[in-house]
């Protein structure tokens, strides 16, 4: 496997574990529909939330957050309706963004709540 899928595998483990401390309830994990893919599905709070992990080993050239482009959220929001309409869910949906960067020194995890909206879009 690419060393960066490495990376994104072990970054997305620790937002798992991040989420599991903070409460939520994980439903899916990588989940696919054509070709659009979601990294974590999970509730809390009455919320179904779609949250798209983005690992770096550095902010050299930005936070991980910032890579998170126009035509990923469209993707996300397509997922989602796809999601929402298969699995029959109620919840208000909502869209998180958590960054990870593993450094030599330290791991930083930032969990930007609500990260976009689909009015914005």
């Amino acid at each position: 496997m690419a060393k960066h899928n490495d990376l994104g595998e072990r970054g997305e483990a620790l937002a798992r574990n991040y989420l599991d401390q903070q409460g939520y309830l994980i439903l899916d994990t990588n989940w696919r529909i054509g070709h659009y893919e979601v990294d974590i599905i999970a509730t809390k709070d009455d919320r179904i939330v779609f949250i798209e992990v983005k690992t770096r080993t550095s902010v050299e050239y930005g936070e991980p957050e910032a890579f998170v482009d126009l035509k990923k959220r469209w993707s996300y929001i397509r997922i989602a309706n796809a999601y929402i309409q298969q699995k029959n869910r109620v919840e208000e949906a909502r869209f998180d963004i958590i960054s990870v960067v593993i450094s030599k020194e330290e791991t930083v995890i930032n969990h930007l709540v609500d990260a976009f909206d689909t009015v914005v879009l």
